[in-house]
């Protein structure tokens, strides 16, 4: 069994990481899992939500925007719209982002053509001041 993880995480952008690490974990689109080295082969879609990893005793965060994960061979592999560390988020445009959702939200009602808009727009707010909490920043 091997002892670390090669994970390779890429936006249509940019590759954001490349790392040998102890595990894994994010969140899917049945809930958040965790990942450590001899994983069985595996694929997942993944939703609006946190990645975190663990490399040498220290845990870092991001926060990614839909995508997929899949591990196969002590290789993960993940393809997402974007992907942020906690520490290059900027939280005051994170909570400004949060409010104009939550406002947005409040005229709305779900059969509106923009509900699921601005719920998605909410629920990656909250993700990015989330994350942004964990970068040790203050």
């Amino acid at each position: 069994m091997a002892e670390k993880l090669k994970v390779e995480l890429v936006t249509p952008y940019k590759k954001v990481l490349t790392e040998e690490v102890d595990e894994i974990t994010a969140t899917g689109a049945l809930g958040e899992f965790g990942i450590l080295p001899g994983h069985a082969p595996f694929l997942t879609s993944l939703k609006i939500g946190e990645l975190s990893y663990k490399k040498e005793g220290v845990v870092s965060h991001l926060a990614l925007n839909w995508g997929y994960f899949e591990v196969e061979s002590d290789k993960v592999t993940v393809l997402v719209e974007t992907a942020e560390r906690a520490d290059e988020i900027d939280l005051e445009r994170a909570k400004a982002a949060l409010g104009r959702a939550e406002e947005a939200l409040k005229k709305l009602t779900p059969e509106d053509k923009n509900f699921r808009v601005y719920e998605s727009a909410l629920e990656r707010a909250l993700i990015r001041v989330q994350v942004a909490g964990k970068s040790g920043r203050r």
